[in-house]
């Protein structure tokens, strides 16, 4: 058997796993997916096939699966309902009562019962000689919002599943936030001050707050502030944390923690020669060494952490209150004493320790309460700048990582619910030509689904604690991942379909908890029915001028979406002076990004998105003729963003001073210092600086609407 007859039942096996056999590039082009590599994925989601005769099998086997399986694991009732489950069950048990219970998330009981006969029909099947039938429940009455448990009782089965009650739309800046705001972005790796230790930290962002409030804006921006690995392993990316629910102690002040009042080695190590020289040393650096200064902060916390833990005093007992709300922070702690005693990655852990088991030896104690006291540490202060926002305006605006490192503690806790021998990626475009391999492992989507989102609401919650927008990364995976099964080059990979109604559910119903605005980053090539589907459920835009020239070049850039939120750049594009010089490409010729040819193409194409721009603000009034200077046309463009109808924007605070170092080059590690380049000023002289402050109060005249 060849050909078509092994095509047809692998593509249709491929869709019963909601996997797509082929899909279109950036260019519109179509791309077909290899039976290799289809049969790689769908082995990752579970079928038994090792080649292509095991397909038809494999396609009976998952077909009998889903008619076996009586209800589905998770129903959405928007807006509270109403909503419906399906009943599969074999047409000979089609008769007879149902008991059906639904137990709310406030601990309220409904039952009620009703007869087979009675529900109406919906479709049917036969497999393997044995007839099936699905009939249509319809659960009573409107649903409160949460999370409840449905169990029905069937003829000769029970089985249970989670019922999502949710607002349609997600919290928005229509639920009491200004209209027009504005905000300023910075790394906080890169926002050193003359106190801190040659990269920004948790009071670096406060005094950030501070400094964007009384200035008039309402937002700080920074990349995700999640755990990383800064020792062996090392890996300082802040979108390959350790854990989605943990935060950084790289960030911690020290110097604002209690227990330093009571411990003097604390002090007489703070205080010494050595470190104070060390810390000199990490303060002259133009790059953040975050080896080095993890290991003298770290010194410093495990002083204040023995002194802790020798004192039975109030602040120890607040140490294991918060243990105690906080699931998973014990674990996680030791997790990392393990990983740190075994000096290897967790799949080289023996089996039970492999398996999540850990046990009293198996890590150094002393260690698991570093690791403990650092994350309460990190919360405290996390805390502290909630606070400050909810006093004096100014708010956080957070980052949402698509994936986590393969070898940190979310894999190895929720191994079951990530594939571990695919990668998430992102196929050929006209930027990166080979493709994009991300290197973390997706979540498995049946599995996720069937253990009811917890982890991934855990993740969220943890985020959504703190501040009043949260970007979703890649907003595209709320419908679609491009796997690449390992062993394969990035352009031969997979997209494989998420239960997108179960995500902008649980989205939604979580930043309504926490009142926090929803931002998703749809840059890059998105499909059709990803914006329509995120203006629907109340998500912001992202509305990146740097990507609006390249892909509306003709006529400059597109008018600003109201429900977006706007900026020059992001962290992932080189700066504007960069950009408007050029510069960005010829650090890509550098790199051997761009052959000769395309270097060509590429420098005409950006004096023509220039000229076109320069066109652009000159018929908005926002620019003068005969001014195209970098500087003139940066301010032109923040005039035309901050009096467009954008709900928040975000300015790039390294723009304002001409910076041509980008924080990140996507596709490059080692060749760039990526994650690592400092602010080329300390907030002090920023925060002070007239071409600084002079057009952050031009932007807050625009967007209050102010008279000249």
């Amino acid at each position: 058997m060849s050909g078509p007859r092994l095509t047809r039942p692998l593509h249709q096996l491929a869709r019963l796993y909601n996997v797509q056999t082929a899909y279109y590039d950036v260019f519109h082009r179509r791309h077909q997916a290899s039976p290799q590599a289809l049969l790689h994925v769908l082995r990752a989601l579970g079928a038994a096939v090792d080649s292509v005769e095991d397909v038809p099998s494999a396609l009976e086997e998952r077909r009998q699966a889903l008619w076996e399986c009586r209800i589905d694991p998770l129903v959405v009732a928007w807006d509270g309902g109403p909503v419906e489950q399906q009943l599969r069950l074999p047409a000979a048990r089609a008769s007879g009562s149902v008991v059906c219970e639904l137990q709310l998330e406030n601990g309220d009981v409904r039952t009620w019962t009703c007869r087979l006969e009675d529900l109406p029909d919906a479709t049917g099947a036969e497999l393997s000689g044995m007839r099936y039938v699905a009939k249509r429940l319809t659960l009573p009455g409107k649903l409160p919002g949460g999370y409840h448990r449905l169990r029905v009782e069937t003829p000769g089965k029970r089985c249970q599943s989670v019922v999502i009650s949710t607002p349609s739309r997600a919290f928005g800046f229509d639920n009491g936030t200004s209209q027009r705001s504005w905000g300023v972005f910075l790394p906080l790796y890169a926002a050193h001050s003359q106190r801190s230790w040659g990269a920004g930290d948790y009071s670096d962002l406060e005094s950030l707050v501070d400094w964007v409030s009384e200035l008039g804006g309402d937002t700080v921006a920074t990349l995700p502030l999640l755990c990383t690995f800064l020792d062996e392993p090392f890996e300082p990316s802040p979108y390959t944390p350790v854990s989605r629910l943990m935060w950084n102690e790289f960030y911690v002040d020290v110097t604002r923690l209690p227990e330093l009042e009571r411990s003097a080695s604390a002090q007489a190590l703070l205080e010494s020669t050595s470190l104070q020289r060390d810390i000199a040393v990490l303060r002259d650096s133009p790059l953040v060494d975050y080896r080095t200064q993890m290991a003298l902060k770290r010194r410093v916390l495990e002083e204040l952490c023995r002194s802790l833990f020798s004192d039975s005093s109030g602040r120890l007992e607040r140490l294991r209150r918060f243990a105690t709300t906080h699931p998973g922070v014990e674990d996680y702690a030791r997790f990392r004493a393990t990983l740190e005693q075994r000096r290897a990655p967790w799949p080289r852990w023996p089996q039970r320790l492999r398996k999540g088991r850990l046990q009293n030896g198996d890590f150094d104690e002393a260690v698991s309460r570093y690791h403990l006291y650092a994350q309460w540490a990190a919360q405290q202060q996390m805390q502290a700048l909630l606070e400050k926002g909810d006093t004096d305006g100014a708010k956080l605006r957070l980052d949402f990582p698509l994936g986590v490192h393969p070898h940190g503690y979310d894999v190895w806790r929720n191994q079951d619910c990530f594939v571990l021998d695919v990668t998430v990626g992102a196929p050929p475009d006209a930027v990166f030509t080979a493709g994009q391999d991300w290197l973390s492992p997706p979540l498995h989507p049946d599995r996720i689904r069937e253990r009811g989102y917890e982890y991934l609401i855990a993740c969220l919650r943890h985020h959504m604690r703190f501040p009043s927008i949260l970007r979703i990364d890649h907003v595209l995976g709320l419908h679609r991942l491009f796997w690449i099964p390992h062993g394969m080059e990035p352009d031969q990979g997979v997209y494989v379909r998420y239960p997108t109604d179960d995500l902008y559910a649980i989205i939604a119903l979580e930043s309504h908890r926490n009142e926090t605005v929803i931002e998703g980053e749809d840059l890059g090539t998105v499909p059709p029915y990803v914006r329509p589907a995120m203006k629907r459920h109340g998500l912001c835009r992202s509305y990146v001028l740097q990507y609006e020239l390249s892909s509306n070049s003709a006529r400059g850039a597109r008018s600003v979406p109201s429900r977006s939120i706007a900026s020059v750049n992001t962290h992932d594009m080189p700066p504007f002076a960069a950009y408007w010089q050029g510069f960005d490409i010829e650090q890509r010729r550098a790199l051997g990004l761009l052959d000769g040819a395309a270097l060509r193409r590429e420098r005409k194409e950006r004096q023509r998105l220039k000229r076109a721009l320069v066109r652009f603000l000159q018929r908005r009034g926002f620019a003068r003729r005969g001014s195209d200077d970098c500087k003139a046309i940066l301010r032109a463009i923040l005039a035309f963003l901050s009096a467009s109808q954008a709900r928040l924007v975000v300015v790039n605070l390294e723009d304002l001073w001409l910076e041509t170092e980008a924080q990140n080059m996507p596709g490059t590690s080692d060749e760039c210092p990526n994650w690592r380049r400092r602010s080329r000023y300390r907030l002090e002289t920023l925060c002070h600086s007239p071409e600084v402050v002079d057009v952050l109060r031009e932007v807050d005249r625009l967007r209050k609407g102010m008279p000249q």
